[in-house]
């Protein structure tokens, strides 16, 4: 088994996360090829984690990684907002979200993920729903397109990238992720076309983010995490773009300040090293949030 996904932020996040119980268990909402837990798992041999994942091919990577602890890793397919919503309050030490996609994703699921293949304009998470980027692309009305690429990447050429996606879709359905990044390309004006970020990155963003709901889940999530998380527990995030980070920061300041459930313990973002960015590029956009269950008032309305 490859594991081509390095977790980021391994030593902060271990830094950050401890029991505070006899009986500890810790709820990894994106386990991915199970980095991060592999790693809480080694330092802490009475813990047990609950590893979620919607995405079953990935899910089966940190199954199989994860034999060596037995029935301390338990591993549930779902998306995490969903499971949080039914968990039971104070029964968890620590909860990790790492928001980011994997480098499994991009590198072997023939999803359509990165604008460098050919492969099928898919996107999804879970392979049961029907919204697919494919779909989005060829069924979203022009101002659709428009509105999603700007409000979930800050495209500023959105308006013209959808308009010749629209055009080119009239000679024939958009399918693979490669002719997606040409017609891209050939929406924007060259210095911007030949600029040092590809000019797909973008939007094929905001496409992975309206297919997957990405956006929706996080604040959601966080209230349930708040009531689910023991006292003196504590909460870490790890987001790799400005939307994410936005919400994560503001609800925690917020519930901070206003509810007085948490406490912020990053008064600002963790930032990976220098070491780490130069071998492990994604860590570079990485931003850790921690917050720590107080003893308020907590528990579902």
């Amino acid at each position: 088994m490859e594991i081509v996904h390095i977790p980021v932020m391994k030593e902060e996040v271990l830094s950050f996360l401890h029991p505070v119980s006899d009986d500890p268990v810790m709820i990894d909402c994106t386990t991915g090829e199970g980095g991060h837990t592999y790693a809480m798992l080694k330092a802490y041999p009475e813990l047990k984690v609950i590893g979620l994942d919607r995405d079953s091919g990935i899910q089966a990577k940190a199954i199989e990684r994860m034999k060596e602890f037995g029935n301390r890793f338990e591993p549930v397919n779902c998306w995490f907002n969903d499971y949080l919503e039914k968990a039971e309050d104070n029964s968890a030490d620590m909860i990790l979200f790492d928001l980011g996609i994997s480098v499994y994703h991009y590198a072997e699921s023939n999803r359509g993920f990165s604008f460098r293949k050919d492969e099928k304009l898919d996107m999804r998470l879970d392979l049961n729903q029907r919204l697919s980027a494919e779909t989005i692309v060829n069924e979203y009305d022009e101002k659709e397109l428009a509105d999603l690429i700007y409000q979930y990447s800050e495209e500023r050429y959105s308006r013209r990238i959808a308009k010749r996606i629209v055009e080119e879709r009239k000679k024939g359905r958009i399918t693979s992720s490669a002719a997606l990044a040409e017609i891209i390309s050939q929406s924007v004006p060259p210095a911007y076309r030949y600029a040092r970020i590809n000019p797909a990155t973008r939007t094929f963003q905001a496409l992975r983010i309206e297919v997957n709901r990405e956006l929706d889940r996080i604040t959601p999530a966080l209230k349930e995490a708040v009531r689910v998380v023991k006292p003196g527990g504590r909460i870490a995030v790890i987001t790799f773009h400005s939307l994410e980070d936005r919400q994560v920061k503001w609800f925690f300041k917020r519930n901070a300040e206003e509810e007085k459930q948490v406490k912020v313990l990053t008064k600002h973002p963790v930032v990976a090293g220098e070491e780490e960015c130069s071998l492990n590029p994604p860590s570079r956009s990485a931003k850790l949030r921690v917050a720590e269950k107080t003893e308020g008032k907590h528990g579902k309305d």
